[in-house]
């Protein structure tokens, strides 16, 4: 299924490989996995709202303000499409010196956090997130305002990640 986001589909993808020919970065998209846990929380807040938007108001003071529903309903629908718009933007990188994240459908938004100012990977996973097979990468870096997240990853690949970010930080610190 083609989702429209730059995804690399080869060998390397898993690897989280350092570049292509001509210097590009391969990008790597988040997991579906993602997207069904942020739509199922979606679903859930928006219909415990609609319910009580509609229902109640329905019950106590007749049929046609059960009509209070439509709003919620309404922002469900266009929560549906943005959550995957908002999932689709997510991307991140490995290059030679630091790492790429790019996200944000509106306003683009790409972080470059170097090695060597990694001061602290770690890898999250709430009850949700676990339940979907699912784990974020935080990274911490010197400057506060330059921490970054990648979120929705695969287990595996979360861990794969924070080793080899801790690796390579360590490396490149080392030369300071």
């Amino acid at each position: 299924m083609d989702t429209g986001s730059p995804r690399d589909t080869g060998p390397d993808a898993s690897q989280g490989t350092i570049g292509a020919a001509g210097g590009e970065p391969v990008w790597i998209a988040l997991p579906p996995g993602l997207l069904k846990m942020r739509r199922l929380l979606l679903v859930v807040w928006l219909g415990l709202i609609t319910l009580a938007a509609g229902l109640l108001p329905g019950l106590l003071a007749g049929p046609a303000w059960a009509a209070f529903a439509l709003p919620p309903l309404a922002l469900l629908a266009w929560g549906w499409v943005m959550t995957e718009r908002n999932w689709r933007s997510w991307r991140y990188a490995e290059r030679a010196d630091d790492l790429l994240i790019s996200r944000g459908v509106l306003w683009r938004e790409e972080t470059v956090v170097p090695y060597g100012r990694m001061q602290l990977v770690e890898v999250t996973s709430g009850p949700v997130e676990r339940h979907f097979g699912l784990a974020s990468v935080q990274l911490h870096t010197a400057a506060a305002a330059t921490d970054a997240t990648i979120p929705g990853l695969d287990p595996a690949e979360a861990e794969r990640l924070r080793d080899r970010l801790t690796e390579l930080g360590e490396a490149r610190s080392a030369g300071l």
